[in-house]
């Protein structure tokens, strides 16, 4: 049997263009999740796995659909495997029923989990050589030093109310407290 799996990250993306990839690929059964792929209970895909039976296939539009690392996607595999049956991804032509499928979807899964990592390490060292020029990042603080001694002083020597003194300084009560 060949059974389709699609994913949206969010409630407000549509899965329809992923459901109908997967009907023309033959899927008999589709489960989908409307939720990231970062988390690791994803209920439709649990259902997916406990379903698939020996000679099963399950098929995803791409790959990054069933996990955004390469440890969840070969455990994920592993599973399926485990359960007997096979993978197919449609984008990248991967199908591990086959050595050579199971070769190049190793081959891809390493790839992109190389390109995630370039990517976080070339952002950390953008980070450290803003900070050696001096810069912070992230949002500026939303009162100026002046600001802040004087929202302590409200609230020490005038005994002002917190939420009295944010609606002063048009802030929030989080912001006043941080101060």
């Amino acid at each position: 049997m060949i059974l389709g799996y699609a994913r949206v990250s969010t409630d407000e993306q549509n899965l329809d263009a992923q459901t109908d990839a997967l009907t023309a690929a033959g899927a008999e059964r589709i489960f989908a999740d409307k939720i990231s792929g970062a988390t690791r209970e994803r209920p439709e895909l649990a259902k997916l796995i406990d379903h698939a039976r020996g000679g099963d296939v399950i098929v995803v539009t791409k790959y990054d659909r069933l996990a955004r690392s390469l440890h969840d996607l070969l455990e994920i595999v592993e599973a399926i495997k485990a359960k007997g049956a096979g993978f197919r991804s449609l984008a990248e032509d991967i199908d591990t029923t086959t050595p050579a499928g199971r070769l190049i979807f190793h081959v891809f899964a390493s790839i992109a989990q190389f390109e995630r990592e370039r990517i976080s390490e070339r952002t950390r060292e953008g980070l450290d050589a803003a900070r050696r020029r001096g810069r912070v990042g992230g949002r500026p603080p939303a009162l100026t030093p002046a600001q802040a001694i004087e929202v302590r002083r409200m609230r020490d020597e005038e005994g002002r109310h917190l939420t009295e003194i944010a609606h002063l300084f048009k802030v929030s009560v989080k912001t006043i407290r941080r101060v």
